[in-house]
């Protein structure tokens, strides 16, 4: 450890001889800060956090800071226990909405995280962040109550497999206690002896509702629910973090998950001015104070010469953060995709002729673990016997023994869990045992998956959700849904969606190994047991301007001039097929076909650009129509002046039916979609 005279040294924020020097402190081989668990150096940290934080509600004051913020004030020592006791290079930390003294503990980044906050250019994630979302090394945090949680279960089960006795700390407040993605995280890490430590920021209040109110049960119970050692130690504690510190080294010995429980209480309000606490209440919370009883123990010389230095110190960070220019894109982004294809995997050996789709899918995710060794497969009831709901990964819990993950009914976890393990460099190939229970799956998509890459520089989630979706086989309304309308909305999702005609199992390879962000790899359970043949079928070229599509590759065959072309995807594929037969031979018309496997992001170029010449197109979908992705190419053609007369032929937006003769009543069958495209003539 090396023993430095200021914390620029360490934090590198403003630069050689910038700050009054400010002992005690020294820096990790990694960058990190070391704070030591002496009375002078936790109250040098923990004074600079505050006056950090009133720096920032004075830059409020000011308005020189949009949106919101929620600082730490009177819970300091909570927020430095744990992160300083993270000593290993490969702990992560994981944090919530309450987070600036988890990351200046962390990252000891102080302009960055002010200048964060205001929106500028020095800004740690150069100002697409803001006060709530911060990534820098291990350091994630996010604005969703207990949305991180399991995330943090994945990355701990990465450093499982991995080895090397990292550790994985996923911080909440106790107003997150009454959300269920946290105790299917705390079961995950359990089931799987991962180091994830829970830790549990308990200041008794959400926003303005005390959590005994809102909370059964006692905290340590919960802990003990899942097997988890549980610890609780409270601020105002004089060992309070060496007991913190001691406890990490136990749980980091122990290899496995804990749970541990910080009593503090927050000095001011949620976020910028919604404290409705009585006065006699917040004089109580200011008596108690914990930092205020820490600078007590120091001399008055010693406490005064480290506020006068921090006050300097920090005087100096708001200058820096002023100083930088407000952030901006140096071009808007149209999308998410910037991040460069990774190098083409060891090639696919080709099917035989006569393999059906599950046996080409089979194939394909064991080619993944047989080649690449950062591939996982997890999911519901993956293993012998049983090889998942449609069988698709069957036979490879045996001959990839420790590679094939059964999981918890707990798809939220699981996704979490799968972001994690992306984020940690696997490739996790995910099984969702029925694409309606997407739904479960959806704020981890939408607030998680997508917007690591999408907010911070070079940060790849290389995550597959395989699922099986649509109907026509009696399942009824809860599982026989096609999704894909709802996941094509999503910014930054890529949603891929073979029929028998396309080179599925290749595509499987090419999302699992060569894209890098998340992908949702939809699987027609009417197509598993379709022979692959292409069938006369042709790739167009594609679109340079079109992200993923030359991995996820639009085929068309029929008339070169066609009298109306019909677009189909996925299991619709051979419904559209039989109709373009019949129009053929009952209406004599010229027919030509075209099915994209790429639904979002969409293929503009390639798809857009090929149809915009024809005369009449019927877009043909078993999702619902409306609002659908038939409803988005139609929008695009629009938008490209197109003239052709043009329909949509879909579901419609009633649950699905058991009955299969109800059933067939709702999803467009061949009579449907030729009727509706006679009709255009």
């Amino acid at each position: 450890m090396d023993r430095i005279a200021s914390p620029l040294d360490v934090l590198d924020a403003l630069g050689p001889g910038a700050a009054p020097p400010l002992p005690g402190f020294g820096r990790s081989p990694s960058g990190r800060p070391l704070i030591g668990l002496d009375a002078e150096s936790l109250f040098a940290w923990g004074h600079l956090v505050r006056s950090t934080e009133q720096l920032i509600l004075d830059q409020f004051a000011r308005g020189l800071v949009s949106g919101t913020t929620h600082t730490c004030i009177g819970q300091e020592l909570a927020a430095m226990a744990v992160v300083r006791a993270l000593d290993h290079a490969d702990d992560a930390v994981l944090s919530n909405h309450r987070n600036h003294g988890h990351f200046l503990t962390y990252a000891g980044d102080f302009v960055g995280l002010v200048a964060e906050i205001m929106g500028r250019e020095a800004g740690v994630c150069r100002g697409r962040g803001g006060s709530q979302h911060i990534a820098a090394g291990h350091f994630h945090s996010n604005g969703v109550q207990g949305g991180m949680t399991g995330i943090g279960a994945g990355l701990a089960l990465a450093r499982k497999l991995r080895g090397g006795g990292a550790l994985v700390a996923t911080i909440v407040g106790d107003g997150t206690l009454g959300q269920g993605l946290l105790y299917e995280s705390m079961n995950l890490a359990s089931v799987w002896r991962a180091p994830l430590l829970v830790v549990v920021e308990n200041n008794g209040i959400a926003q303005t509702t005390y959590t005994r109110e809102t909370m059964g049960g006692s905290l340590e119970a919960r802990g003990a629910a899942f097997g988890l050692p549980t610890w609780r130690f409270a601020d105002d504690d004089p060992e309070f973090c060496d007991r913190v510190a001691a406890a990490v080294a136990e749980l980091r010995a122990a290899g496995g998950p804990g749970l541990l429980v910080l009593d503090t209480q927050r000095m001011g309000p949620h976020s910028k001015g919604d404290d409705l606490r009585d006065g006699e209440e917040l004089d109580g919370i200011r008596r108690r104070d914990p930092l205020a009883a820490l600078g007590r123990r120091l001399p008055d010389a010693t406490r005064e010469r480290i506020e006068a230095r921090n006050a300097r110190f920090v005087e100096q960070v708001r200058e820096r953060a002023e100083a930088s220019p407000e952030a901006r894109y140096a071009e808007p982004p149209r999308h998410i995709f910037a991040l460069p294809l990774s190098s083409a995997p060891p090639a696919l050996p080709d099917p035989p002729p006569g393999t059906g789709m599950r046996q080409a899918l089979n194939a394909a995710l064991g080619h993944l673990l047989q080649t690449a060794p950062e591939v996982l497969l997890i999911g519901q009831d993956l293993h012998e016997p049983y090889g998942g709901a449609f069988k698709v990964t069957q036979g490879l819990s045996t001959r990839f023994a420790g590679r094939v993950i059964s999981t918890p009914i707990s798809e939220a976890g699981v996704t979490g869990a799968s972001i994690g393990l992306a984020l940690a460099g696997l490739r996790p190939v995910m099984e969702v045992m029925f694409a309606d229970f997407l739904t479960l799956c959806m704020d981890q998509l939408y607030n998680h998956a997508v917007k690591f890459p999408g907010m911070f520089d070079a940060m790849p989630v290389p995550l597959v959700i395989r699922t099986p979706c649509g109907g026509r086989r009696g399942y009824g309304p809860t599982h026989s849904q096609s999704p894909e309308n709802l996941l094509g909305s999503v910014p930054g999702l890529t949603v891929v969606y073979p029929s028998h005609r396309h080179p599925a199992g290749r595509m499987l390879v090419d999302a699992t190994l060569r894209w890098p962000y998340p992908v949702v790899f939809l699987e027609h359970k009417l197509l598993y047991g379709e022979k692959l043949d292409r069938a006369g079928y042709a790739e167009l070229p594609a679109h340079d301007g079109d992200a993923a599509a030359e991995l996820f590759p639009t085929l068309r065959r029929g008339a070169q001039a066609p009298d109306v072309t019909l677009v189909g995807f996925g299991g619709m594929l051979p419904v559209v097929e039989e109709a373009a037969r019949r129009l053929e031979d009952e209406e004599e018309l010229a027919v030509e076909i075209v099915s994209p496997s790429l639904l979002a992001p969409m293929p503009r170029g390639t798809l857009i650009g090929h149809l915009l010449q024809r005369a009449r197109v019927a877009i043909v979908e078993e999702s619902h129509a409306e609002y659908g992705i038939a409803a988005e190419i139609a929008a695009c053609l629009a938008e490209d002046g197109f003239a052709g007369a043009l329909i949509r032929i879909g579901t419609p937006p009633v649950p699905i039916a058991s009955a299969r003769s109800l059933e067939r009543q709702l999803i467009p069958d061949v009579d449907a979609i030729v009727e509706r495209v006679a009709d255009m003539f």
